[in-house]
């Protein structure tokens, strides 16, 4: 019979389930702005704007510090290690901007994805070393949850028994290190959706990934009311040329999955956008959250390029767009609040908003 000492106090455990249940509040979402140095190069280039860390925090500037009612729809920020410690044009710091908005203020904890030899071209994330560390450092200074991402895709051999077993150990690992720190881990075993793949078989590889995670997370005594999850939706592959799927279709892929592998204790779901338009990606949670099942997580969304496209695109670089580029952001927020309650009407759509974010092979 297998047996373990408890490593969470009672006090703990009710801090991490606090914070994981008003970060998938009703309604609420996370704004995911932890790009790295690398991903922000190629976010500034098209605008003509050197990958400075200056303009690099100038435009987290705007992200953050927008319309007071952001926060009625962004329950938290994901933020880069840089940018975590960077201040407003007033010396006002990031985190504690964010605090007094009543947003919660997030790490991103993983350092980047790293071959597995042996694979088809298999990865597993690196950053265990030291983490614990970083992690104390990380919650004394503001942060109150973390985000660590894996990646699978999808071919014809992949992924691996050999994949899924690593990625889903070291999901865990990082999940009780976190919770040990007081931090409330989101776990993202991201399915890529770079494939030829029809929708089937993106939920069957989802269901494997999930259940794999699900396995570890039980394996390493995780604390699942202190988790959130960031899955992929279920999407076929971007080079699928076979039958096309509706936004239900989409809905009733992803909440199947979810249903045959995500325990009822998970509080929450926060989907990544994974490529998808801005319009697409809020349209899917829409239709997720409007499908008729048994649904006993918040389903919400922790986007990136979903909520900061037109953002980034309508300020340019510019300081007179400023004002315009936090309104397109409150303006993708509130679609998106909408859409994570099932209510969302269809009418924030526009030109920008409809164009494709998928980059073959993302890495950020």
């Amino acid at each position: 019979m297998a047996s373990y000492s408890q490593y969470l106090s009672k006090e703990k455990e009710d801090e991490l389930r606090s914070i994981a249940q008003a970060i998938v509040a009703s309604g609420k979402g996370i704004l995911a702005a932890d790009e790295s140095t690398g991903s922000m190069e190629k976010r500034l280039q098209p605008l003509g704007l050197e990958n400075t860390e200056e303009n690099r925090r100038v435009y987290r500037q705007i992200l953050f510090t927008g319309n007071d009612e952001l926060s009625n729809y962004i329950s938290g920020v994901i933020m880069f290690e840089e940018t975590f410690y960077q201040k407003t044009d007033d010396g006002t710091p990031f985190v504690e901007l964010l605090k007094k908005k009543n947003i919660i203020p997030g790490i991103k904890l993983d350092k980047g994805v790293v071959p597995i030899a042996g694979t088809l071209g298999e990865a597993t994330t690196q950053g265990l070393d030291g983490l614990s560390a970083r992690c104390a450092q990380f919650k004394k200074d503001g942060a109150q949850f973390a985000k660590w991402r894996c990646v699978h895709k999808i071919s014809s051999h992949t992924p691996s028994h050999v994949a899924l077993l690593e990625v889903a150990n070291v999901l865990a690992r990082y999940a009780s290190i976190c919770q040990q720190n007081g931090l409330v881990p989101i776990v993202e075993p991201e399915v890529l959706p770079d494939g030829e793949h029809d929708l089937a078989r993106a939920q069957k590889v989802t269901e494997v990934v999930l259940a794999y995670t699900y396995k570890a997370l039980s394996d390493h005594h995780v604390f699942l009311e202190g988790t959130l999850l960031k899955p992929n939706m279920v999407t076929p592959g971007q080079q699928h040329s076979g039958s096309k799927y509706s936004h239900e279709d989409i809905a009733r892929a992803t909440v199947t999955a979810l249903q045959r592998t995500v325990p009822a204790a998970v509080p929450g779901v926060v989907f990544l956008s994974g490529g998808q338009s801005e319009e697409d990606a809020t349209k899917n949670l829409n239709a997720i959250n409007a499908f008729q099942g048994k649904k006993p997580w918040a389903l919400t969304f922790s986007y990136g390029r979903a909520l900061q496209a037109s953002c980034l695109s309508t300020w340019g670089g510019k300081p007179e767009n400023i004002d315009a580029a936090k309104e397109i952001l409150l303006k993708r927020a509130r679609a998106n609040g909408a859409a994570a309650t099932g209510k969302y009407s269809g009418d924030s759509a526009d030109g920008a908003a409809g164009q494709s974010l998928y980059v073959a092979n993302h890495a950020y």
